[in-house]
This record gives structure tokens, C-alpha cells and sequence, in this order.
């Protein structure tokens, strides 16, 4: 009789998405699938957005970004900013704020956080910050960012993910690994546990400063098989699941305990393409023959539910530098593709792998079925989230790879930049002394209309060159537990008390 009033219990707090500690306190608690692990609690060694929809409860910005329109800017642990010259942005900062820890968040802390990524060129992200020169201390509670050319976009760089300020003496006393461990920040939450691919769980900061916390725990799961995934939505198990594939999304509508959600997002999913020479796609007519032989339209109809837009540019509308002609557009033109491999000296067709992350499966098959109908002999890569990873990181791609890039500024360096000569080398190998001139010079450009144009010249160079091949700007979705109130942002991140409890 025990036994059975025990699981009856669970059962009710199953439903009702509260947890017991020790059979008496219980948990307001929010779980979230997502595809891979946290990278890393280094804010500045990890690009990954996953990571940084974690961090953001743990760690905080000086400026926010609106869910909504992200050019919007908000205080954050920064209550006021404004331009001094063009090389000087000040900074008033918030009072009364206190690391997980106990110390005070002070001067120092902004001063340690943004110096350490600008100077450190082995950081994963420093390419993004080595624009700062130095952060001057003029007392506790105010700074001035001293950059070493005009920099119009500092704004959007101190929104994102190497700009959660870090507690500087802790920090210097942990060492990296230890503070990895052990990660301290100024954010509603703070870590419990992180069990490596598996979990991570945050308990909520008693001593925030702010808003009290509204979740006495986050858990972030690790579940990269999406069939696993939306199980787990589908039983309870999980409050929110990213990732939703087009064949699952009338199961998570009709289940009656769960429902979907999308947003549009500034992430575009390419094809990464090696320009390496002696590589066949070094041949810019092979280059022309790939993008060619793919039905961008079909690719977003058919396998993506229309939840996209085909493209030939990095960047999307709403940020400066978009180029509305080459936004929405579809150069399917099988006959022409079989042509240009038969000029580039293909006439029986020619071999390449193409490498994609399990997440995009059913994406990177149709490609290879599109590029097989053409001649190419494709041999399709599939590799798990951690293994593509590794692979990104070590530039060891053939010819072709998958891959969907966000955008964290929602600027156009973030996605642009990579295909200056100095970033694209090992990676596609990809060089244009123009592009590096126009991406040089709007990069200091503090005149928005001209910017702009660099940037769209530099984005119709890019669409002839195909360092990459834009294939279309997607939608990000998400099913979520019917006791949820989900509003997706623009930039992806789970702000965890911007998630309310319905019951």
C-alpha cells in the first residue's frame, strides 16, 4: 500500500513538473533538451550558441538584447553608456551586484573579462574582441572601452558570449581549469552540477540583486537523437525540446500535452566549401556546378516544411549589410551544373564528401541526392554533434560540410569576417584581397549607410566566389510541455524567468 501511494505521488508531481527533495521540499523545476553538451564554462574559449543559452542565466552582459529586436540595447550590469570619441565608448555601472561567490562586482571585473579575450590570441573567440586596445578604471563603477579603431558595433560585441563579466580575482586565484569547475557569475542562477554529456543543473541565486528568481532549478539535458528527444517531451520528462524535425511537428501538435512554437533567427545553413588547391572544388566552375544543382526552394518546401528562406548571403534582413537581391532567391538549373562539371574537365562526373552534423541528416542526404543527379559521386558523412565539432574546430573537412551559422551580434563582421584571407586560411583557404579590403574598411566605417554598401559588395563577391554556398535563412523551433509559456527570441536563448509556469 506504501508502495503504490509513493508512486501515486510521483506520478502527481510528475504532472505537475514539481520534483521532492528528501520527500518533503519540492521544486519549481524547468528542463530543457537540447542537442549537445555545455561546451565549456570558459566564456571566451567555446562559439556555440547551445552554450551560451545556458551561460546566460550563470553569467551577465553589460548591455542586453531585446528577444525581439535585437539592435535594441538594454542596461544590464552596465546602467548607462555613450560614445565619448570615436574610439572611446564610457560605461556607468550598476551598484550593489554581488558574484555567486560573495565578491562585489566592481570596475576590475569588466577591466579582467574584456582584456583577457582581446589579448589572448588561443581564445576561441578573441578574432571577435581583439579590437579592443584596453579598459581604463576611472573609479568602481565606471569604465572607458578604449578600442584601436572606431568600432561601430562595440555595442552588439558586449551582447554575446565572451562578454559575461567574470569575477577577476577568483578567476586569477582558480586558474582556468579550476574556475571551469567551478564557474561563478553574477546571473539569477548559479551551478549545481554538470554531469559532461549528460546534464547541467543551476540552482537559483538567493542573493540576486534583481527580480526574484522564479525556478528553484534549471536542468539543460543532453539528448541528441531527436526521436529520443520528443519522447521525453511527449512523457513529461522534458518541459522543452530544441530542434523539432518537419516530420515530428504534427506529433507535438495533436499529443494534447504538448505544442510548437517557431521564431525566424538570423541563422543561415551553408555549405562550407574547401578552395584548398588541388581540391576539386578549388574550380570555381565545379564551385558554380554544386550550387547550381540544388532546389533551394524544394530543399525548404520539402524537407524543412517551409520553415526557411533560400538564400545566397550570410546575412538576413533587419542587419545592416543585408543585400536584399541575393535574399530569397533559388538558382536551381540542373542542365547548367551537368555543363560546367563537363567544362571543368568532369565530363563522367567527379567525387567529394560532404560532411553534416546528425542534426541536419535528413537535409544533407537531399543535397547529395540533388548533387548525385548532376554526376557528383558523393560520399555522405554523418557525424555526431561532438565529432563534427571536433572536425570544425580542427579544419579537417573535405570538400563540402553542413553547417548552420548563428549570429550573436546580429552584425555583419560575426558571419562575414571569416572569409578574410587571414580567417579562411586552413579553413576553405579562401582569399580576395577586394573582400579583404571591403570587410577592412567597414569595419572601422562609423558611417551607416556606407558600411552598409561594403558590406553588400563584399556579400555579392562572396556569392560569385562561393567560399560558401548560402542555401537559406531558417526558422528555429521548439515543442514545449503544455504547462510551459514559451516565447522563442530572436537570438535563441533560454532566459530562463522569461519562461513562465502556467500552473
Amino acid at each position: 500500500m506504501r508502495k503504490i501511494a509513493w508512486v501515486w505521488l510521483m506520478l502527481v508531481l510528475a504532472v505537475t513538473g514539481c520534483t521532492s527533495t528528501n520527500g518533503s521540499v519540492q521544486e519549481k523545476t524547468l528542463t530543457i533538451g537540447n542537442t549537445i553538451d555545455n561546451v565549456t564554462f570558459d566564456i571566451h574559449d567555446h562559439g556555440n550558441t547551445q552554450t551560451e543559452s545556458i551561460h546566460v542565466n550563470i553569467f551577465e552582459y553589460l548591455v542586453k538584447k531585446d528577444g525581439n529586436d535585437p539592435q535594441k540595447k538594454l542596461p544590464g550590469l552596465a546602467t548607462s553608456w555613450k560614445r565619448t570619441d570615436d574610439k572611446t565608448w564610457r560605461f556607468e555601472l550598476r551598484k550593489g551586484v554581488k558574484f555567486h561567490n560573495g565578491d562585489p562586482f566592481t570596475a576590475a571585473d569588466v577591466k579582467f573579462t574584456l582584456e583577457r579575450v582581446a589579448k589572448d590570441k588561443s581564445l576561441v573567440d578573441y578574432s571577435s574582441y581583439s579590437g579592443i586596445q584596453q579598459v581604463n578604471v576611472i573609479d568602481d563603477y565606471t569604465v572607458d572601452i578604449i578600442t584601436k579603431g572606431p568600432d561601430p558595433i562595440l555595442l552588439g560585441r558586449l551582447s554575446r558570449i565572451s562578454s559575461g563579466i567574470l569575477p577577476a580575482a577568483y578567476f586569477q586565484k582558480q586558474g582556468v581549469e579550476g574556475f571551469i569547475r567551478n564557474p561563478v557569475g553574477t546571473g539569477p542562477y548559479k551551478l549545481d552540477k554538470w554531469i559532461k554529456d549528460d546534464r547541467v543543473e543551476l540552482v537559483k541565486n538567493t542573493d540576486y540583486y534583481g527580480d526574484k528568481p522564479q525556478w528553484d532549478r534549471l536542468v539543460f539535458r543532453t539528448i541528441p537523437e531527436s526521436t529520443t528527444r520528443i519522447s521525453e517531451l511527449l512523457t513529461g520528462a522534458i518541459d522543452i525540446a530544441v530542434i523539432i524535425p518537419p516530420g515530428d511537428i504534427q506529433r507535438v501538435q495533436d499529443s494534447g500535452s504538448t505544442y510548437y512554437t517557431d521564431k525566424d533567427s538570423a541563422r543561415v545553413q551553408s555549405l562550407l566549401v574547401r578552395q584548398t588547391p588541388g581540391v576539386v572544388t578549388a574550380n570555381p566552375k565545379v564551385r558554380e556546378a554544386i550550387e547550381l544543382a540544388i532546389d533551394k526552394k524544394g530543399l525548404v518546401d520539402n524537407v524543412l516544411g517551409g520553415a526557411g528562406v533560400p538564400t545566397q548571403e550570410a546575412i538576413g534582413p533587419g542587419i545592416l549589410g543585408h543585400e536584399p537581391k541575393l535574399f530569397n532567391t533559388n538558382v536551381y538549373n540542373p542542365e547548367r551544373a551537368k555543363q560546367l562539371l563537363v567544362e571543368a574537365g568532369y565530363p563522367n562526373g567527379v567525387e567529394l564528401t560532404l560532411s553534416s552534423p546528425a542534426s541536419t541528416k535528413e537535409v544533407a542526404e537531399t543535397i547529395a541526392a540533388y548533387l548525385t543527379e548532376v554526376n557528383f559521386k558523393v560520399k555522405l558523412e554523418i557525424l555526431e554533434q561532438t565529432q563534427y565539432k571536433q572536425r570544425d574546430n580542427s579544419n579537417t573537412f573535405k570538400e563540402l560540410a553542413l553547417q548552420g551559422k548563428g549570429n550573436s551580434m546580429f552584425e555583419s563582421p560575426l558571419p562575414l569576417e571569416v572569409f578574410t584571407t587571414e580567417n579562411a586560411k586552413g579553413q576553405t583557404d579562401y582569399s580576395n584581397p577586394e573582400v579583404d579590403k571591403l570587410l577592412k574598411d567597414a569595419a572601422t566605417n562609423l558611417d551607416d549607410q556606407k558600411r552598409a554598401e561594403q558590406y553588400q559588395k563584399a556579400q555579392e563577391i562572396l556569392a560569385v566566389d562561393r567560399p560558401r554556398i548560402f542555401l537559406y535563412q531558417n526558422k528555429f523551433n521548439y515543442g514545449v510541455s503544455n504547462r510551459v509559456e514559451l516565447t522563442p527570441r530572436v537570438d535563441e536563448m533560454f532566459y530562463a524567468d522569461d519562461i513562465k509556469l502556467k500552473e
